[in-house]
């Protein structure tokens, strides 16, 4: 697609603009490492020596990664001792360590001993990531099933915490269902206020692409890097992807809102081939 304009016929503004927007241009600049971008994982938690490892044999130095574990029962976590409960989590925190090693990782573990999680946990975790930790991006690479969301005022709870993200100017990612295309998941479902993602395969990890299908606006790279289930295709792993590559531009215009962020992502993916 060309959108250049006849010989003879200046480019607008915006054009000019749009035609900075490339993934060479802002995600190969050697500054765009996810420096000064805090990051909280809230998944199955992370096992923080394996990534520290994984870090020095790619000969890159990450900060020290802090976390929290969330319950039900109290509305403060209990301390992070560098564990994961399963290890989804550190697959999902991996993927962003590998796209941005400079981002400042928090682990909001929501399942703990329990092995499965509750919507208010997850809202519980949300507020803390952002009012708490202060961070910039969320990921979300979990979701819960509609049918758990039946009641009204508890689908309404958990919209109301994720436009708290967006008001505070806090980067939702939220992977999309795995299994059940034909079922909603949330929080993925709530696209507007957050960046909804789905699997795709592309030849590089840092591309992705603008495929709106309702409620779900983008495509990233759905395979990890590390864990039991990384070389399947999956959402969980897409999410992480997107995410990163946010963080590489945050590290490079930190102050960026959540909708100019889906702008940028739009305009420099919206054209090109899914690999």
């Amino acid at each position: 697609m060309n959108d250049a304009p006849p010989p003879g016929v200046p480019r607008d503004v915006f054009e000019e603009v749009f035609a900075l927007l490339t993934p060479d241009r802002l995600l190969r600049d050697p500054r765009a490492t996810g420096e000064g971008v805090t990051v909280c994982v809230i998944d199955s938690g992370v096992e923080r020596a394996v990534l520290e490892s994984r870090s020095q044999q790619r000969g890159q130095e990450i900060y020290p990664i802090e976390g929290g574990i969330f319950t039900a029962a109290r509305p403060e976590p209990l301390a992070y001792e560098g564990h994961q409960s399963t290890p989804h989590g550190t697959t999902v925190a991996d993927i962003l360590l590998t796209l941005a090693p400079r981002i400042r990782l928090y682990s909001a573990d929501v399942f703990g001993s329990q092995g499965s999680c509750e919507v208010e946990v997850v809202m519980q975790a949300l507020r803390w990531a952002i009012d708490v930790w202060k961070c910039k991006v969320i990921n979300l690479s979990l979701g819960v099933p509609e049918h758990r969301l039946q009641q009204v005022q508890r689908r309404y709870q958990f919209l109301r915490a994720i436009e708290d993200a967006y008001y505070k100017d806090v980067l939702l990612f939220a992977a999309a269902h795995n299994e059940h295309p034909l079922t909603r998941s949330y929080p993925a479902s709530f696209a507007p206020p957050l960046l909804s993602v789905d699997k795709h395969l592309f030849d590089d990890p840092l591309q992705c692409a603008y495929e709106l299908r309702e409620p779900i606006e983008f495509l990233a790279h759905g395979r990890g890097y590390l864990g039991p289930f990384a070389s399947e295709p999956a959402t969980s792993w897409a999410a992480p992807h997107l995410a990163g590559i946010a963080a590489r531009i945050l590290s490079l215009r930190p102050d960026l809102k959540p909708f100019e962020i889906k702008t940028i992502l739009y305009w420099m993916f919206r054209d090109r081939p899914r690999g």
